[in-house]
């Protein structure tokens, strides 16, 4: 796996639809249901599609709107990029959710043709992210990731059933999206979920993005091809699952029999537990 900027008209066009599944996840709701909360702490339906909104249009150049709340009060926000978030949402939150989605529709519309007229040297440009300053190619990666997370997070508010919704947890864009996660797993599996100097892990993922995640500990972890020895541990689970366990979004302990734990069980539920690095 590489995290490296992929060639850009696949990356755009994974964008495009990505953006294509949020709206179609999202049309014909009733008021009712854009107010549904999602997995996100003091986010509905309604603001994780106006969160979007708001990134996609910071990326087009539009200033921050003003607003009288102070956000920075609100529970669920922790940081300044929490706060910026938040002003975002405030400013989108009077609005019907119909006008909300046909806003989402002429944003992401004028993100594909700004993406469209992106030649290489601003592909290459370095600009500031949520992972830092990277060249802008690399900040569309982290776009997708996040878009699709928050596929998931509909889902999960309007009942959990990818299948009776229409949606699909597998494909390329969940293959990119995973590709995101994977660079966070060593330093999770050993900061958060204590693996010992000398452990060899295995995340298998059963699908729909079907793959195996080994990591080896020796004086710091890393992900690594194939192991040098059977791992100690080997967790299985499903890749939609696995995501929200990295996305903090559910805990481990809420999905008897979904999570299965070869090995050392001990490591391996500590492991599981504490899977989550962004939310």
């Amino acid at each position: 796996m590489s995290t490296a900027s992929l060639d850009r008209p696949e990356l755009t066009s994974a964008l495009s639809d990505q953006w294509d599944a949020l709206a179609e996840l999202t049309r014909g709701l009733d008021e009712d249901r854009w107010r549904l909360p999602s997995p996100l702490p003091g986010w509905s339906i309604f603001d994780v599609l106006a969160h979007v909104i708001g990134t996609e249009s910071m990326l087009l150049g539009e200033p921050l709107p003003q607003v009288d709340a102070e956000v920075r009060a609100f529970d669920h926000v922790r940081n300044d990029t929490g706060a910026m978030n938040e002003v975002w949402l405030e400013s989108l939150r009077p609005w019907r959710g119909e006008e909300l989605l046909r806003r989402f529709t002429e944003v992401t519309d004028r993100r594909r043709a700004a993406l469209a007229a992106t030649d290489d040297a601003a592909w290459a440009t370095e600009i500031q992210s949520p992972i830092g300053r990277v060249p802008y190619g690399r900040f569309m990666r982290v776009r997708l990731f996040d878009c699709w997370m928050h596929q998931l997070d509909i889902t999960d508010a309007l009942g959990g059933d990818p299948k009776a919704l229409g949606t699909d947890e597998g494909g390329r864009r969940a293959e990119l999206a995973v590709d995101e996660i994977e660079p966070f797993l060593g330093r999770v599996v050993v900061k958060r979920g204590g693996a010992p100097d000398g452990a060899r892990i295995t995340v298998e993922l059963t699908g729909p993005v079907a793959r195996n995640l080994h990591i080896r500990v020796d004086g710091r972890a890393e992900v690594v091809a194939a192991l040098d020895r059977p791992a100690d541990v080997v967790i299985r689970t499903s890749s939609s699952l696995f995501a929200r366990l990295c996305g903090g979004r559910t805990r481990a302990d809420a999905h008897p029999g979904e999570i299965e734990i070869d090995g050392d069980r001990e490591l391996g539920t500590r492991i599981a537990a504490n899977l989550a690095f962004t939310i």
